[in-house]
């Protein structure tokens, strides 16, 4: 499996709304960090689907390193 671009080592705060779905960049290549904007093609890396089930901030991670994608777990602390 490819490896991801790291664009930042801290945690994307983003308040999410009830019912949307968003699309984490998993590539690290996106100028719209932490979403997808297809910079991922070629890559071997694909975009993950997050569905917000309520309205709340959530923690997307920011080093694509996360062991639960599309949230942060901490992985940008061992990097």
């Amino acid at each position: 499996m490819p490896e991801p671009t790291i664009p930042q080592k801290s945690p994307c705060p983003v308040a999410v709304e009830a019912g949307k779905t968003y699309h984490w960049c998993a590539c690290g290549l996106s100028a719209n960090q932490p979403f997808c904007d297809g910079s991922h093609k070629g890559s071997g890396l694909t975009p993950v689907k997050y569905e917000a089930t309520e309205s709340k901030t959530v923690y997307f991670c920011g080093c694509k390193h996360s062991a639960n994608p599309p949230l942060c777990d901490g992985s940008h602390k061992k990097l």
